[in-house]
């Protein structure tokens, strides 16, 4: 059984990725965790996953550094596990293993340098994120 998180990155940690073929943890991610569904008892998995995905895109914003790509940069991989990070961020876990690139699902990214923190990520398959960084 795995947990499918969504890690924030920069275009230099999406480039580090491609170029070992794994992201070393630990680290902190987002996921779609028990005190999300308390949080937001009406919602359903697509809006949690969503919720997930939209806070660590947020992070990633923070992340970046001066030679970062000014986009959002997401990450969807699968963990053996995660621990709940308590506190206000009802999404944020706790991450303890490495991610091979075999257990990443997919990017979410900006598709243009002003996109609007509104704005939905555009979806990239694996295959596609070399291109990406």
């Amino acid at each position: 059984m795995t947990e499918r998180v969504y890690i924030p990155v920069t275009s230099s940690v999406l480039a580090r990725l491609v170029a070992e073929g794994r992201l070393g943890g630990p680290f902190r991610a987002h996921a779609v965790t028990d005190a999300l569904r308390a949080d937001w008892a009406d919602g359903d998995e697509e809006s949690w996953e969503y919720a997930a995905l939209m806070a660590a895109a947020v992070e990633s914003v923070a992340l970046r550094s001066a030679g970062d790509a000014p986009r959002r940069y997401v990450v969807a991989a699968d963990v053996p596990s995660v621990v709940p990070v308590p506190g206000e961020e009802p999404t944020l876990v706790d991450v303890a293993a490495d991610v091979p690139w075999k257990n990443v699902a997919a990017a979410h990214v900006d598709t243009s340098d002003d996109a609007d923190e509104d704005d939905d990520l555009a979806w990239f398959a694996t295959q596609e994120i070399e291109h990406l960084a």
